[in-house]
C-alpha cells in the first residue's frame, strides 16, 4: 500500500470513539409548572427487559441514519406521547461514556404548549412520570459513592506475551455514583449524573 492509498483512507474522515457498542440519546425535559421550572422524569415500566422500574429520562438507542438530536426527540415523542412540536431543544450537554462501551448523548429541552397533567406516557415503556423543581437540585447536593473498577482476567490470557507476565500492573479506575432523594423517589445512576451535570452548568 502506498502513501496515496493511506491518505485516501484517512484524510477528511470524522473521528469517533473506539470500541463503542451502542449510542444512546436522551432529553432532559424542562416544563413550567406555575412559576417554577421542573424536570420531567420517567419511571420505566416494570416489564421492560432493560432497567425495569428505574428512573430515567426519555431516550433510547440511536437508529441508523439519524442524528443524536433526532433520536432524543423521537424517543421523547414516543415515550411521553406528545408531538414533536411540543419539544424545543435548547442545546447539547456533555456526553457520557459508560464503562459498558456505550455512549449517552444528552440534550436539554423544554416541553411547550401542554401541561404536565395532560401528558399520558406510553404505558408499554413508562409506568408514570413525575417532576422535580430545578430549584430542588440547586439547593440539594446529591450523595456520592464510588465503585472500584478493576480488570477480571480470563484463564487463557497470554501473560507470556506482555512485560512482567502475571505481575503486570494493571490500571484501576473509580466510577462515581450519585443519589438524589426526592419524596419517595430515588434518582441515581446515569440519570442522577446527567442531572448533576446540568445543574452544575446553570449554577
Amino acid at each position: 500500500m502506498d502513501i496515496g492509498e493511506i491518505i485516501g483512507k484517512v484524510k477528511g474522515r470524522v473521528a469517533k470513539l473506539l470500541e463503542v457498542k451502542q449510542n444512546f440519546a436522551v432529553l432532559i425535559p424542562l416544563i413550567k409548572i406555575g412559576d417554577e421550572w421542573h424536570i420531567i422524569y420517567e419511571l420505566r415500566a416494570k416489564n421492560l427487559k432493560r432497567q425495569p422500574g428505574e428512573i430515567s429520562f426519555p431516550g433510547g438507542q440511536v437508529e441508523r441514519g439519524e442524528s443524536f438530536k433526532e433520536a432524543a426527540i423521537r424517543e421523547t415523542v414516543e415515550e411521553l406521547n406528545i408531538k414533536k412540536e411540543n419539544i424545543s431543544v435548547i442545546g447539547e450537554l456533555d456526553y457520557l461514556v459508560s464503562h459498558s462501551n456505550s455512549v449517552i448523548y444528552p440534550f436539554l429541552g423544554t416541553i411547550n404548549n401542554i401541561s404536565v397533567d395532560k401528558i399520558r406516557p406510553n404505558k408499554d415503556e413508562v409506568d408514570h412520570i413525575f417532576t422535580v423543581p430545578v430549584d430542588f437540585f440547586i439547593k440539594n447536593e446529591p450523595k456520592l459513592y464510588y465503585l472500584d473498577l478493576h480488570p477480571v482476567i480470563s484463564k487463557d490470557f497470554p501473560y507470556n506475551l506482555i512485560p512482567n507476565g502475571e505481575k503486570y500492573k494493571w490500571k484501576f479506575g473509580k466510577y462515581s455514583v450519585y443519589f438524589y432523594n426526592y419524596n419517595d423517589y430515588i434518582i441515581w445512576g446515569y440519570t442522577a449524573k446527567l442531572t448533576k451535570h446540568f445543574i452544575d452548568l446553570i449554577k
